[in-house]
């Protein structure tokens, strides 16, 4: 009898890299359906793949710090995989994955961790560094890659200044799913913010890890009032636990207190339930954005000075047929070979006007 072939898929850092792997993981799992497939992720990502079909099983654990490469690579072995693809770009994760006696990996050859790799991948790189790629093809192209296509990635350059080429099958599309659990704690989240059974809502995500990819808490505050007001819409108001001061000022700032999610409770899986019923998010660069886009919430995106092209996502249409998202940016006077990184000075995301954003707004909000 054949043994079933075992597959390690050593997962991104950040809640908006695992949703943008979604694609990859079902392509591989549509390529690979005999094979038992096993994410591996960092203990607080988890519960984004929870309820999932893109994998068999998830393993938590971390190879960052001195000693973590060891730990993971000790958790590895048990599983006997007989491959790993590595759609991380760390040292530590390839170095975790060669002690765990994995026979073959697969990882694009960044952070001097070639030698690691049985099949080393290469982005496209110009005199100036790596070039625009989006993380979602990215990472579909090392499953391409593993299943024997080209280890080269092939430059796609971009012709907008908000969305690269995406490259990807038709039906591409970012997926998360609810288990009952999670669905549970999201109601009673909203519950406890005081979101009536069938009241609309809008979410608001004002965050973001670094502060210059924040909009600034004033204009979030005006909008909140906005959508109250103009919409009839209960506002909830979203952050991490860090982003509790920044969550609190746009709520002191709004003529009517929205519900703030950092103090109800939250979870990651809740998020997923609450981002799902909501009529609408704005939101930073951040990883919500990418949650709402895996389940057909319209999106206002905002970008200061980090290039949106590295995160173009596939959308779900409005009822229209236009896109579900409007991406605003910062400076629009950027030529489209430039990125907003080269240029943070004039791409400071202040530059983006409350009355751009409750134009996108009302647009998104008037498609029926």
């Amino acid at each position: 009898m054949t043994m079933r072939e075992r597959i390690l898929v050593v997962l991104p850092s950040w809640v908006g890299d695992v949703v943008m792997a979604t694609p990859a993981l079902r392509l591989l799992r549509e390529r690979r359906p005999e094979a038992h497939l096993t994410a591996l992720l960092r203990p607080d990502l988890a519960e984004l793949l929870e309820g999932s079909t893109v994998v068999d099983a998830m393993e938590t654990g971390d190879a960052r710090g001195l000693f973590g490469p060891f730990a993971a690579g000790r958790q590895i072995r048990r599983g006997q995989f007989h491959s790993a693809l590595l759609l991380t770009n760390s040292f530590s994760t390839a170095l975790a994955t060669w002690l765990g006696n994995v026979p073959r990996r697969v990882g694009y050859d960044r952070d001097g961790r070639g030698p690691l790799l049985t099949d080393p991948l290469l982005a496209p790189r110009d005199r100036r560094g790596w070039q625009v790629v989006p993380a979602v093809r990215y990472y579909v192209h090392a499953v391409e890659a593993m299943l024997g296509g080209a280890r080269a990635l092939a430059p796609m350059p971009p012709t907008s200044l908000t969305h690269a080429p995406l490259g990807a099958a038709e039906g591409t599309r970012l997926e998360l799913a609810l288990s009952p659990v999670q669905e549970s704690r999201a109601r009673a989240v909203l519950e406890r913010g005081g979101v009536v059974p069938g009241e609309g809502y809008a979410l608001l995500n004002p965050g973001g890890n670094n502060p210059a990819k924040r909009w600034p808490t004033d204009r979030f505050a005006q909008l909140a009032d906005h959508l109250s007001e103009k919409h009839g819409l209960r506002v909830l108001v979203n952050g991490s636990p860090s982003e509790r001061a920044v969550v609190d000022a746009i709520s002191g700032a709004c003529r009517r207190a929205p519900a703030r999610l950092t103090e109800l409770g939250m979870t990651l899986g809740a998020l997923k339930g609450i981002v799902r019923g909501a009529r609408l998010m704005v939101t930073n660069d951040t990883g919500p954005r990418h949650i709402a886009a895996a389940f057909g919430v319209p999106l206002v995106s905002l970008f200061g000075p980090t290039d949106p092209r590295w995160t173009t996502i596939p959308v779900i249409a409005l009822p229209d047929g236009s896109p579900g998202e409007v991406i605003l940016i910062a400076n629009r006077d950027l030529p489209v070979e430039r990125l907003s990184n080269d240029e943070p000075a004039n791409s400071r995301i202040e530059r983006i006007s409350v009355e751009e954003v409750v134009a996108a707004v009302d647009r998104m909000l008037g498609v029926r």
